[in-house]
């Protein structure tokens, strides 16, 4: 008898048979799944598989990656070495490691301000998505 069946990030199937946890793999083919087509015929559903939450390092991995990718547009090779540019005597590199490093330290304020909200259940937790979509601008100054 089925008690319960979920799909796992990988597109198999857990399921609850006689009391025996098992996977089972999503082809028809297979007796067990035959058996939960059946159960599902039913009325009874395999659950869908529903991530984990991101977790911290999740966001601050993405967080990290934008960073250097923002970087990278103005072909620096990530953004510690854009920020190494902020003595520059060249002025436009100048300008640019400026605007980076300012704009770096208001991301990373915004992102532990609202991710410390997060954690004492002051806001719903985002998608690691959503959250990207959050954070501050990069604006670049005009060149000379």
């Amino acid at each position: 008898m089925i008690e319960s069946a979920r799909y796992t990030k990988s597109g198999s199937i857990i399921a609850v048979i006689d009391g025996v946890e098992m996977a089972v793999p999503d082809d028809i083919a297979n007796r067990y799944r035959q058996m939960l087509a059946e159960w599902e015929a039913q009325g009874n559903t395999i659950e869908p598989y529903v991530p984990p939450p991101p977790t911290l390092e999740d966001y601050e991995r993405a967080i990290q990656a934008l960073i250097d990718a923002t970087a990278r547009e103005k072909k620096y090779g990530d953004g510690k070495s854009c920020a190494t540019y902020i003595n520059s005597t060249n002025p436009q590199w100048a300008a640019e490691a400026a605007a980076f490093v300012a704009w770096r330290d208001a991301v990373w304020a915004y992102a532990f301000t609202e991710l410390d909200k997060v954690q004492q259940e002051l806001r719903a937790q985002p998608t690691v998505e959503e959250f990207l979509l959050e954070l501050p601008v990069m604006q670049w100054p005009e060149p000379d």
